[in-house]
C-alpha cells in the first residue's frame, strides 16, 4: 500500500512580466516527499530556489502546474484559503528570522497560534523554547538575543502548531558556523522528535547532504534529483 506523499508538486512554473516581455523563473518541475522524509533545494543565485519553495509553500500563486499539501491542492486557493492550510500544516524558518520587535520570545512563539484563533499553550511554548535551549530567555526581546538566540526562537514558533511539513529559507544564512552547526542539529532533531517533513533552501552543500533528497535547480529547471546515504 502506497504512503501518500505530503507534499506532491507536478510541473510547476512560474512567470513574472517584465518590460523586456515575460520572465518564467521556474519551469516544469516536479517531485513529491512522503511524510517524515528531508528535502534539500540547492542551486547558484537565481536559480529559481526561493520561488520553488514560496509555491509549495502556498505563499505564492503558481503560472502552470499543481502544488498539493496534504493531499489538498493549493495552487488556485485564495489568499486567505493558502493561509488557512499554511496555519493547519506547516511551519516556517526564514533567514532574517522575522521575529516581532516589541513582542518578547515566549510571546513571539505563540503567534501562529493567535492567528490560528487556537487557545494559548504557554506552557508548550514555554517547552518548545527550553528545547532549543533559550528556557531562560523567555522575556526576552528580540533586541536582547543574539543572532542565533533569535533564530532559536523563530524554530520554536515554527514547530508550536505542530506542523506536518517545515520549510526553511537559507536558515543558517545569517549566522557564523558554530552557530548555524548547533541551529541544523537543533531542527533535524526536532524534525525526528515530531515526524515532521523537511525541506530546506541552502547554498550550503554539506547542509544539503544531511538530507535524503537533494535537488539542484539551475536557470529554474530541476538539473538532479539525489538521493543521499543520510
Amino acid at each position: 500500500m502506497s504512503v501518500q506523499p505530503i507534499l506532491k508538486v507536478e510541473r510547476l512554473t512560474k512567470t513574472y512580466p517584465t518590460a523586456a516581455g515575460a520572465l518564467t523563473v521556474l519551469r516544469d518541475v516536479s517531485f513529491a516527499l512522503e511524510p517524515g522524509a528531508t528535502c534539500a533545494i540547492v542551486g547558484p543565485s537565481g536559480s529559481g530556489k526561493t520561488t520553488l519553495l514560496g509555491l509549495c509553500a502556498g505563499l505564492d500563486q503558481p503560472s502552470g502546474g499543481s502544488v498539493q499539501i496534504v493531499g489538498r491542492e493549493i495552487g488556485h486557493l485564495d489568499e486567505d484559503q493558502r493561509a488557512a492550510v499554511r496555519n493547519e500544516s506547516v511551519g516556517f524558518v526564514f533567514q532574517n528570522f522575522q521575529l516581532i520587535p516589541t513582542l518578547t520570545a515566549l510571546e513571539n512563539v505563540l503567534v501562529p497560534l493567535e492567528l490560528r484563533g487556537g487557545q494559548s499553550r504557554g506552557e508548550e511554548a514555554a517547552e518548545l523554547l527550553a528545547r532549543v535551549g533559550l528556557g531562560d530567555r523567555l522575556d526576552h526581546y528580540p533586541m536582547q538575543l543574539s543572532g542565533g538566540e533569535q533564530q532559536r526562537v523563530a524554530l520554536a514558533r515554527a514547530f508550536i502548531n505542530r506542523p506536518q511539513i517545515l520549510f526553511c529559507d537559507e536558515p543558517t544564512g545569517n549566522l557564523d558556523g558554530d552557530t548555524a552547526h548547533a541551529m541544523v542539529d537543533l531542527i533535524f532533531g526536532l524534525n525526528r522528535e515530531r515526524g515532521t517533513t523537511l525541506v530546506l533552501v541552502t547554498h550550503d552543500l554539506e547542509l544539503a547532504r544531511r538530507t535524503q533528497r537533494v535537488l539542484r535547480l539551475r536557470s529554474g529547471a530541476v538539473l538532479s534529483d539525489e538521493r543521499t546515504n543520510a
